[in-house]
């Protein structure tokens, strides 16, 4: 008895860990990229920047991922409302259960579409997204944001966008982080 009783578990943990996988395989695929960490340079190098930009209110992660850049820098900036937005649900709910644990009230992950979300009363906007995401958000970007909100981009800049600073990173990559200050 008891060992069917672990053969059952051992099962449905297997079930579970293949949904799950399948989840962030189909929604990768239907998004055209994965989810992608930044590395630690590149979001220690995003918290100083973020620090030295002035002002404070609401930040949104646009495709939060993982949500390790959101929660870096609600562990550095303070006096933010930060905002992860992912449709993902495995990464989301990671990134949610993460925020929890660390106790980080600032912080929080919600799925949704970051095309269709509105960014009307946004300060910041960090992505981290690949060049056919940043074409559709440029548009987004122009017609939402505020004058003096700013967007940080990791390695794809905003196209028709003239950035205010380009900051090459010290990691393997020379990762290019792009700021761009909305008039």
């Amino acid at each position: 008895m008891e060992s069917f009783v672990y053969q059952a578990v051992m099962l449905a943990a297997a079930a579970v860990m293949l949904v799950a996988m399948l989840s962030i395989v189909y929604v990768s695929w239907r998004n055209g990229i994965s989810p992608m960490p930044a590395s630690a340079p590149v979001r220690r190098e995003i918290a100083q920047l973020m620090k030295r930009l002035p002002g404070r209110g609401i930040m949104v992660e646009a495709g939060s991922g993982w949500g390790t850049l959101a929660l870096q820098i609600g562990r550095s900036c303070r006096g933010w409302r930060i905002i992860g937005i992912e449709n993902s649900v495995i990464p989301m709910w990671i990134s949610f259960l993460a925020a929890k644990l660390e106790n980080r009230p600032p912080v929080s992950f919600i799925r949704g579409d970051l095309y269709t979300y509105s960014y009307r009363d946004v300060d910041r906007v960090v992505c981290y997204l690949y060049p056919g995401a940043m074409r559709r958000l440029s548009t987004v970007f122009r017609e939402q944001l505020k004058p003096g909100a700013y967007v940080i981009s990791v390695c794809f800049a905003l196209p028709d966008w003239e950035p205010e600073q380009v900051i090459i990173c010290r990691d393997i990559y020379r990762t290019k982080i792009y700021l761009y200050e909305v008039y």
